[in-house]
Parts: C-alpha cells; sequence; structure tokens
C-alpha cells in the first residue's frame, strides 16, 4: 500500500512539475506587442485599436490604444463597443445548429420548404438544393447582397426584412448551388429568417436568449447602440485619403441584413466567447450546444474547386503555415474591421477590433501570436540583465527606416522594427558580452556583429553603435 501511495504520489509530482516546467511567461512578449500595436496605430493612421488574447478560460492579456472618437478625444479602452459586423455570422449560425440539435429542422432542409415566401429565380435547373448546409458554408450560388446597395456611402440604406423579401423575386442565382464558394449575406439573412420561423419568436429575442444572455456578453447586441454613439461605442472612420486622412463616417444600423452584419460587441465579450468554445470543445455537456456540435460547425464542410478557400458551419476554417488549425471570422462595416481567431488545439484565441476602413485586423493577430510563439517554455526566466532599464527604448533609423525598439527577451536585448506588418520576423536578438557591449545572435545561435550603447556624460545612454554607424535613442 505504501508503495502504491509513493508511485502515486512520484506520478503526480512528474506530472505537476512538468506542468510547471512547460508553463511560458509571457511577460516581455505583451510589452513587445503594446510597443508595435501602439506604433502600428500611429504608422497606420489608425483612430483606435483594441485587443484581447485569450488562454482557454483565463485572458492572458487585453489592451487599447488610441481613441474611440476622435472629435472629442474620447480614449479607446477594451471595452469599447464596435459594430462586429459579419462576426455577426457566427451568432446566426450558432441558433441555427441549437435548432438542428432540438430537431427543428435538417442540414439538408431546402430553403422553399422552410420560406414558403421564398421565390429567388434558379437561373440553373440542373442546380443542387439550396439548402441549409449550403447556406452555412457559402456553397449555395445565391448572390452575395440583397437587392440594395447598401454598402453605399454616405448613408448607407441598409433595407428592413420586408424589403429584402418583397425583392427576392428580382434577383437570380449567381451559380448552381454545391459549385464554387460565394461569401453571401444573403444567405445569411435567409438564416435569420428562418431562425424567426422555426422558432417562433423574434430572431433578436432568440439570439439575446439563447446565446447572449447565458454567456453574460453584457455588452453584445443585435445592434448598433445609438444612445452609446461617440462614447462607448466608438465612431467609425473611412479609409485613408490621399493625405493620409480618415474621416467620421455616418451611423448606420444593418437593419434586416443583422443576421450577417448587425451586431455590436468588444473584445471583452468576444473574448467569453472564445472562452465558451474551448470550455464546449473540452466537455461532453451542453452549454447552448453539445460539444461534437460545436466540432462540428469547426470542421471542414466545403473546399472550393481551387482548393484553397475552406468553410465550416458558419466559421471559416483554415491552417496556418505550421500546420495548426484555425476558426473564426472577421468583419468589416463601414468605418469599422474586426476578427476573431481560436486555434482549439492550443486554446488560444485572439480579437481585434479597430474603428476604421482600410485595414486589416488579421494581420494584428497573426503579429501578436508571433511575437507569443518566440517566447521559450520554462518554468521561470531567472535570466537577469544588468543596468537593462538602460537600453529599453526607441532609437531612430532615418532616413533608412522608422524606428527600432529595445527592449529585455529572457536574459538578452531584443530588437523589433517599427512599423511593421510582421514584427516576430523582424525580432533580432543581442547577448551581453560586458559593460555596454553585446553582439547579435544568429538563427544557428552562433554571435554575429557587435551592438554598442553609448551614453553621454551623465551616463545616460543616448544612442547605439552598429556596423559603425549610429542611431539616436528617442524620448518618448
Amino acid at each position: 500500500m505504501k508503495k502504491l501511495f509513493f508511485a502515486t504520489f512520484l506520478l503526480f509530482s512528474i506530472i505537476a512539475g512538468f506542468a510547471q516546467e512547460k508553463e511560458k511567461d509571457y511577460t516581455e512578449a505583451f510589452k513587445l506587442i503594446e510597443v508595435w500595436l501602439d506604433a502600428q496605430k500611429d504608422f497606420e493612421c489608425l483612430p483606435g485599436i483594441t485587443a484581447i488574447i485569450v488562454k482557454d478560460q483565463e485572458v492572458l492579456w487585453e489592451g487599447a490604444y488610441g481613441l474611440a472618437n476622435k472629435e472629442d478625444s474620447v480614449i479607446a479602452e477594451p471595452s469599447t463597443i464596435h459594430s462586429i459586423c459579419s462576426i455577426s455570422k457566427l451568432f446566426t449560425s450558432v441558433a441555427i445548429m441549437k435548432l438542428y440539435e432540438e430537431g427543428k429542422l435538417r442540414l439538408d432542409d431546402e430553403i422553399h420548404n422552410l420560406l414558403p415566401w421564398y421565390n429567388l429565380n434558379q437561373k440553373y435547373p440542373e442546380s443542387m438544393p439550396i439548402t441549409v448546409r449550403t447556406l452555412l458554408t457559402h456553397s449555395s450560388g445565391l448572390p452575395r447582397e440583397s437587392n440594395f446597395p447598401y454598402w453605399t456611402g454616405p448613408d448607407f440604406p441598409f433595407p428592413s426584412r420586408e424589403e429584402i423579401i418583397a425583392d427576392l423575386s428580382k434577383q437570380e442565382t449567381l451559380y448552381p448551388s454545391s459549385t464554387y464558394f460565394q461569401y453571401s449575406n444573403l444567405g445569411m439573412t435567409l438564416l435569420g429568417e428562418i431562425i424567426e420561423k422555426i422558432s417562433g419568436i423574434s430572431y433578436d429575442d432568440y439570439i439575446t436568449q439563447n446565446i447572449i444572455e447565458p454567456l453574460g456578453l453584457k455588452n453584445t447586441r443585435t445592434e448598433l447602440p445609438e444612445n452609446l454613439y461617440g462614447k462607448e461605442l466608438a465612431y467609425g472612420y473611412s479609409a485613408v485619403d490621399r493625405t493620409l486622412n480618415r474621416d467620421k463616417v455616418d451611423f448606420f444600423q444593418a437593419n434586416g441584413v443583422k443576421p450577417a452584419a448587425g451586431f455590436s460587441s468588444n473584445v471583452l465579450d468576444l473574448g467569453k466567447f472564445a472562452s465558451w468554445q474551448f470550455r464546449l470543445l473540452d466537455t461532453t455537456t451542453t452549454e447552448i450546444l453539445r460539444s461534437s456540435t460545436l466540432k462540428y460547425m469547426q470542421n471542414v464542410h466545403w473546399i472550393d474547386p481551387d482548393w484553397k478557400t475552406t468553410w465550416g458551419l458558419g466559421f471559416w476554417v483554415a491552417k496556418s503555415e505550421d500546420g495548426s488549425k484555425w476558426v473564426g471570422h472577421g468583419g468589416s462595416c463601414p468605418g469599422y474591421r474586426t476578427v476573431l481567431q481560436l486555434n482549439p488545439k492550443t486554446k488560444l484565441a485572439f480579437s481585434v477590433m479597430i474603428n476604421a476602413s482600410g485595414t486589416n485586423p488579421g494581420k494584428y493577430v497573426q503579429g501578436m501570436n508571433g511575437i507569443m510563439s518566440k517566447v521559450k517554455a520554462t518554468s521561470k526566466n531567472d535570466s537577469t540583465l544588468e543596468n537593462a532599464d538602460d537600453y529599453i527604448g526607441y532609437y531612430s533609423e532615418q532616413p533608412w527606416g522608422s524606428e527600432v525598439y529595445i527592449s529585455t527577451w529572457e536574459g538578452k536585448l531584443v530588437a523589433i522594427d517599427l512599423p511593421s506588418d510582421s514584427p516576430a520576423n523582424s525580432m533580432t536578438f543581442f547577448k551581453h558580452i560586458k559593460d555596454d557591449t553585446f553582439r547579435r545572435v544568429r538563427d544557428d545561435k552562433e554571435l554575429g556583429e557587435t551592438l554598442v550603447f553609448e551614453r553621454d556624460d551623465d551616463g545616460k545612454v543616448i544612442r547605439i553603435k552598429q556596423h559603425g554607424n549610429y542611431s539616436v535613442k528617442i524620448e518618448r
């Protein structure tokens, strides 16, 4: 019995020690992420950017930079609300799959059987049926939009659901069903109509009662809260013009298109939405959906003939360069760009929201994940660097480049270019040699050229010397 107890204790000790050994300290990575996002905000003339990083049920980091409202100098916060536009489709898809689980519809149900008033012209007599499944995978052959110019400014005339239904007969299919991927806001709008018809309550009430409230998403709505516009709800701004200016975009509501593009939220709520998915993927209990249903949604259900476009049920599903699976959705509405991306294996999730058009929030997810991927698995970073604070800061690279930021990294120094679309690829590491002299650590771990910090008469670092040339430290 004692031997069994000792063996069990030893096993748990090994497991605990292994778990502790594999923990990562992201403190220095988050510092670089903060510096990088703040710099990108300036160099790309973004009004504001908010972001969150979630690991399973824990918020690892959250941040916000810039302004939610330039006119009144309202500071952006992680709690700042944005239009999340097409991320709305994830909520619509979850609602459809809840009705599917309850046996109230089938994925292969045809649209005209669920919506008797559906009368969009099928241009291809040989077409496969348009079903719930093809609407979820954007392979239905339906046109991208309903018959209204609602992406056209300055007023963005989003139609009511009644107007969309009345004009369906004036539209026709773009392709035969189950032939090509064609992203379709119209298709998702019709799924919203199916939710309302099958559930017997309004789309807004169904989403609120069955998803938003159970998950405690206190700042997620099926519309934009106009009473908070310019305060908790960020103003949206245009893409840059030739003078690098961004104009304020007029307020809008997606109206009848809300199942595809009407929601508002913040990164904190989308972080909770991601944590719910990680919980569900790791259990056999039901929370809104069954675990098996969410896993099914996040598998590939459509591969385009080009073998490049892959889609799940409502989720985009993609394979990164390292072979890992990512799922999620992006959003682009007048004045807003947003994204939610999850890695089901690592249980890391990222959400980024920008109150401007003409930018790419996905590259910020890639950048943050790339920086974090450089962190080694260790129980504790015991490496220290004497006088490290003296070296940390911004250094001018003019006229050849903009700036370089130097910080600490696992007992060494790291330099990162600003701006950079791929910050992890620009990270250069330097090992301390003696005094204020460092040497670059090559990819093969050998040491390269020297980096020397020079000080003024008061002992303050004022510049760095590399390859015989200087970069001056910038005070910020």
